[in-house]
């Protein structure tokens, strides 16, 4: 017998819906400056990156694009630095997030991307993997580059179902 997963709907993202798992990276409204000759437009400082002892660095991510429904079996969380997830191609992505329940996730969310944004989640945010939902999956990736575990897993004991609203 089959057991019924829980479904988590994805939901478009939004900064104010993103915001306490992270900083959602795009152009909307005006420009803070306008550079190059009146030619390109500056959003500056759109992401609270944070790496604790360490570096940023950048990193190049080719992953595998799923299909949905997914089956969301594990989280994972990066205790020492913030990690932004910035898409090399016109796709949006899925991203899930969880808040933390007493140093585990609580219920997860899922957002897709609209093509043009990034996101950066916070420090010690519960997060599912790269998701991209298209090829080619390429992603620049910055986080901390440092000694130390940097990763923790939480696998659930009954998995979730991420299905289109």
């Amino acid at each position: 017998m089959s057991v019924a997963l829980t479904q988590i709907r994805i939901q478009p993202m939004t900064a104010t819906g993103f915001a306490p798992f992270g900083d959602l990276l795009d152009v909307a409204g005006d420009p803070d400056k306008i550079i190059n000759q009146g030619l390109c437009g500056r959003y500056h400082d759109r992401a609270q990156m944070d790496f604790g002892v360490g570096r940023a660095g950048l990193s190049l991510f080719q992953a595998e694009p799923r299909t949905l429904p997914l089956r969301l079996e594990m989280m994972e969380r990066h205790p020492e630095g913030s990690q932004a997830f910035i898409p090399m191609s016109e796709h949006g992505f899925l991203v899930i997030v969880a808040p933390d329940a007493d140093g585990m996730p609580g219920r997860p969310l899922a957002f897709e991307t609209a093509p043009g944004q990034a996101i950066n989640f916070h420090r010690g945010t519960w997060h599912g993997v790269l998701t991209p939902l298209h090829a080619p999956g390429l992603f620049a990736v910055v986080d901390r580059i440092g000694a130390g575990d940097n990763l923790q897993e939480h696998w659930f004991d009954t998995a979730f179902e991420v299905v289109r609203a």
